[in-house]
């Protein structure tokens, strides 16, 4: 669960997370939060890292995913990984349809598909953009291309690693994995979180939204140059 700033939703979040069927560990990154949102987390229950100063989201997966690898049994399969967005509150339990499709081995990575949010500013043009630099890269076309709720296996997290920068992370990810033979699904999830609105804040967020998947991309279209889509195993 990567956070900054979110000491007024992440206990919620957390005690809900908790509350998800199979999840026997809760991790919180923060990521250089500037609020009281590692102790929040750690008094809700979870275990808690810290980055000393902000890395960005990318970052902050890499090093929970780190952190749960160590905690993994050497004689038991390493978990599955379910990333959960520290603002979802107590519908995070919600993402709980997100784990059966991965761990039953029917896909490698399953995407949270979320209702309309209310409040929602954008026009999907960030959305449109990535929608369609994946179906381009890899034939399959999401339609929530940036949805940051997903589960998936230990093998298909270190096959999309290193992770794109930034907010091109989810779209970097899933072309990766797809390029790679991994399947991936889009599971609806019944999810509330803080949205961006149409603010100047809001359309400040989108630009630096469109700029890193923009990157993700054109980084991917270069090494997608005379490559042949490989399979697994």
């Amino acid at each position: 669960m990567p956070a900054k700033d979110e000491s007024r939703r992440i206990a919620a979040t957390v005690r809900s997370a908790r509350a998800i069927p199979h999840v026997d560990l809760v991790l919180v990154v923060d990521d250089g939060s500037e609020d009281n949102t590692q102790h929040v987390a750690r008094e809700a229950g979870a275990v808690v890292v810290r980055h000393s100063h902000n890395r960005g989201k990318a970052a902050a997966m890499e090093t929970g995913a780190a952190v749960v690898a160590m905690r993994d049994a050497p004689d038991r399969p390493p978990r599955l990984l379910l990333f959960i967005d520290g603002d979802l509150g107590d519908t995070a339990v919600n993402t709980a349809p997100l784990v059966p499709p991965v761990l039953e081995g029917t896909a490698d990575v399953s995407i949270a598909l979320l209702p309309p949010q209310p409040g929602a500013g954008g026009r999907g043009i960030v959305v449109g953009a990535a929608r369609r630099a994946i179906q381009s890269l890899t034939g399959w076309t999401p339609t929530q291309p940036l949805s940051g709720m997903r589960c998936l296996t230990r093998e298909a997290f270190e096959a999309a690693t290193p992770l794109a920068r930034g907010w091109g992370v989810e779209t970097g990810m899933t072309i990766d994995l797809l390029r790679k033979g991994f399947v991936a699904v889009e599971v609806p999830c019944e999810l509330r979180h803080r949205p961006s609105g149409s603010d100047l804040r809001g359309q400040m967020h989108r630009a630096a939204q469109y700029r890193d998947v923009q990157f993700a991309v054109a980084a991917r279209r270069l090494r997608s140059i005379g490559a042949a889509p490989r399979k697994k195993g």
